[in-house]
């Protein structure tokens, strides 16, 4: 076999906190190889946000942005101190990349393309004179009294003097994320939370779901109920598919109601018009087949909701389409109403981690010292990205996790 020796620093995994915790390292004089087992760089980051690419979640104060993290969230002060969102903003902008912010603070290029970010990234790497193995398998990380010592890939051995791990979680396998890192964690000695699918599409039994796939909502609340225990609301933006419901706001329920899932049946309830209450929205209601009395149902209901969705709603409430508004009975209308506030699905499961967008699970956060990212056990191997276990968010959460951890990593390694 091969040996490769004479670097500063190995990274594994070529996705955004691989790319950044090189190229930081480089930009600070250490000589870098960066291994990537895909014929090209940051494949998952490609397709991330549809192919824009949601870069960072634009809430520059630490302590707002750390509790969207959860309890693990603590974690991070020190490594925000170090690299926030504010300093990402910059960092980009700096390097040429144009940002803008839509609604729920979450952060684009301007282009609207993921390939201008990896361009920034790469441009930087090559700055720095990183050297990039693309094709290249890692077989095995070994170590000895409490050191890395090398890395065996499919075409030789390689060694350095520290070591970064930067190869994601499982979710989306065939961009590369298969969880080999926690493979290696764990044959290590670290302990490591399986990961499973976090941010992923909820699935729906009811057979309506399919006729109105399409359908995009905002400002909708959706509750989880568990026979009569209420567990979580939420209000947002959620978009209907042809087996189930995906968006924002129903990415971010999915793990909790996974978890409800596995002590019993679980029952969604929707709420389309979250701040009126029933007395209001049936004003709202008659108002709006007033004006319309001498229409058919069928026709005027588009001024309330979307048409496909409030067909669904008039069969769910056993109203005839067809019926003169001025003929619709009043037990009807209530009914009608009912829905509207309380539209029902049951859940038949998640998506698995090739449909999620991140998975959760990965390296215990108590084994890294998160001032550098350094292992505890291993005082020449430094994580950053998705192979630690943190919760998060959509909306640019989980990027802002690996522009922050890669970016300390390869300060520290360097």
């Amino acid at each position: 076999m091969e040996e490769q020796r004479d670097f500063d620093i190995a990274v594994i995994g070529g996705g955004p906190a691989g790319m950044m915790a090189a190229a930081r390292a480089a930009e600070l004089g250490a000589t870098v190889i960066l291994l990537e087992k895909n014929p090209g760089l940051g494949k998952k980051l490609l397709i991330s946000g549809g192919g824009r690419c949601n870069i960072l979640n634009a809430e520059f104060d630490t302590h707002k942005l750390v509790a969207k993290y959860g309890k693990k969230g603590k974690s991070l002060y020190s490594t925000f101190s170090q690299f926030d969102a504010q300093a990402t903003w910059d960092f980009f902008e700096s390097k040429g990349l144009k940002l803008k912010v839509e609604p729920e603070q979450r952060a684009f290029p301007v282009s609207d393309s993921a390939a201008d970010v990896r361009s920034v990234l790469a441009r930087w790497m090559a700055y720095g004179r990183v050297q990039v193995l693309t094709g290249v398998t890692v077989k095995d990380i070994e170590a000895e009294d409490g050191l890395i010592t090398k890395i065996v890939h499919d075409s030789g051995i390689l060694t350095a003097k520290n070591y970064i791990l930067a190869t994601g979680g499982k979710s989306h396998p065939e961009t590369g994320s298969t969880g080999d890192g926690f493979v290696w964690m764990k044959k290590l000695g670290h302990s490591v939370t399986e990961p499973e699918a976090a941010l992923v599409p909820v699935t729906i039994r009811n057979p309506w779901v399919k006729d109105v796939a399409g359908i995009s909502l905002k400002d909708v609340k959706l509750s989880t109920w568990q026979g009569k225990t209420g567990h979580e609301s939420k209000v947002g933006k959620m978009l209907f598919t042809h087996i189930g419901l995906s968006g924002p706001m129903v990415l971010n329920m999915s793990k909790n109601i996974g978890a409800l899932l596995k002590s019993g049946p679980v029952t969604l309830s929707l709420d389309l018009f979250p701040k009126l209450d029933p007395g209001a929205l049936d004003k709202k209601v008659i108002d709006v087949f007033e004006k319309g009395k001498n229409k058919m149902i069928k026709n005027n209901i588009g001024d309330l909701v979307q048409p496909r969705l409030g067909h669904v709603i008039l069969e769910l409430a056993g109203i005839d389409p067809a019926v003169p508004l001025h003929q619709l009975k009043r037990e009807d209308r209530l009914a009608f109403v009912a829905l509207l506030k309380d539209l029902p699905m049951s859940v038949s499961g998640l998506l698995g981690e090739d449909k999620a967008v991140v998975t959760g699970g990965g390296v215990d956060l108590k084994e890294v010292e998160f001032k550098t990212m350094r292992s505890k056990k291993f005082s020449n191997l430094f994580l950053a990205g998705d192979i630690l276990d943190f919760d998060r968010p959509s909306g640019g959460f989980s990027l802002q996790i690996c522009w922050t951890t890669g970016y300390v990593a390869g300060s520290s390694a360097a």
